[in-house]
């Protein structure tokens, strides 16, 4: 016959006229114990309901120490469970297909070939480079085995990357996961050496740089993303403080602010390089942040923002002149956000070519995530 164990707890509470914790009446709930002798619970007084322990059987003795010598044979990797392979009655709530799943960020240096006349003269770079890899789910199955995606990116990783090669490692895991759909996007930081406007001085500027590749119904998207940073200045203000300065003779400057643009772009034929992305944004909007500066060059930097005021709607429409004219991009997105420093919000536009970046509605975080 099994033994019933009982202990007492006694709980205490604050009274702030007597200071510190007082006792209250024992007895207030039982738990067992196996190491006080046997005590009937008061009925009043019971919170848990007693149950019998039996004594009389041992707790398996466990191992409690890593085994680093065990190995892993045929049979025993055979006989490990695998629920996300399991049948289509596991599967928790609808029963439906799913677009997009698998990993996010997952970080490994990549060789990257640069463009020839570009600030890497040995033609390649290394860059640490975010993954996320992602697979459509078909309705009938549990999930994925996302430790897939990795080992198939790391089969390539060595390599020299190059679209062949991104393309190489999604039919892999594709293939691997047994999958319709697919997706893998690579963000870096991209380095260029950038020249001050008059002192001669020279600088690192880092651009945020995506680059993706999409597989929907057997058609492949190879996209670039592509941030910007850039001065504007407001061209309402600039006409303002001009105004101020020839009718009062009243000194005012002009408010102007970093702004960001991100450059969503399908690429269609010959490469399209990182530093060919960077000259056309220059184009359509000069005033692009300074790295090194002397005030030679501050000087200079405001004479070419007071040379080129800009509305954010001017902003959009001028990157959109300059993507229209490149034969290697196809649809594209422009988002762009000037951060005022008149107003305590932002102003923003998005403009899109093509049926690829329309949307009906907008990502709560679309704007959110471009800061300058």
């Amino acid at each position: 016959m099994p033994t019933i164990c009982w202990t007492t707890c006694v709980r205490r509470w604050h009274n702030p006229l007597r200071g510190g914790a007082q006792a209250r009446a024992p007895l207030l709930f039982t738990v067992r114990n196996p190491h006080i002798a046997s005590r009937p619970p008061s009925r009043r007084t019971t919170m848990t309901e007693a149950r019998p322990v039996a004594t009389d059987r041992a707790y398996p003795a466990l191992k409690r120490e890593y085994p680093a010598d065990f190995r892993v044979d045929d049979s025993y990797k055979a006989s490990l469970p695998d629920l996300q392979n399991g049948p289509a009655s596991l599967i928790v709530g609808a029963r439906t297909a799913i677009q997009h799943v698998g990993i996010s960020n997952f970080r490994l240096p990549m060789r990257y070939q640069t463009r020839a006349d570009s600030s890497h003269p040995t033609g390649e770079i290394t860059l640490e480079t975010s993954v996320t890899g992602t697979v459509s789910l078909e309705a009938d199955r549990k999930g994925i085995n996302m430790s897939r995606i990795m080992r198939s990116f790391y089969a390539h990783a060595e390599k020299q990357f190059s679209m062949r090669v991104l393309q190489a490692a999604l039919d892999d895991y594709k293939s691997d996961l047994d999958s319709l759909d697919a997706r893998i996007q690579m963000r870096l930081s991209y380095p260029m050496r950038v020249d001050s406007l008059r002192s001669g001085l020279a600088g690192w500027q880092y651009y945020d740089v995506a680059l993706e590749l999409v597989e929907r119904g057997g058609d492949r998207l190879r996209i670039m993303h592509f941030d910007y940073v850039y001065s504007s200045t407001c061209p309402c203000s600039l006409e303002l403080s001009e105004h101020a300065r020839q009718i009062r003779g009243q000194l005012a400057t002009p408010h102007s602010q970093r702004s960001v643009a991100r450059i969503s772009a399908v690429m269609h034929g010959d490469t399209l390089w990182f530093e060919d992305m960077v000259e056309l944004c220059r184009r359509a909007v000069a005033t692009e942040t300074q790295v090194m500066v002397k005030r030679e060059d501050e000087q200079a930097f405001a004479e070419l923002n007071a040379a080129n005021p800009i509305f954010v709607e001017d902003a959009v429409r001028a990157f959109a002149a300059e993507l229209l004219a490149e034969p290697r991009i196809g649809d594209f997105r422009v988002v762009a956000s000037h951060q005022e420093s008149l107003h305590s919000h932002d102003a923003v536009s998005v403009l899109t070519e093509g049926a690829t970046f329309a949307h009906a509605s907008l990502d709560p975080a679309l704007f959110a995530g471009l800061r300058a």
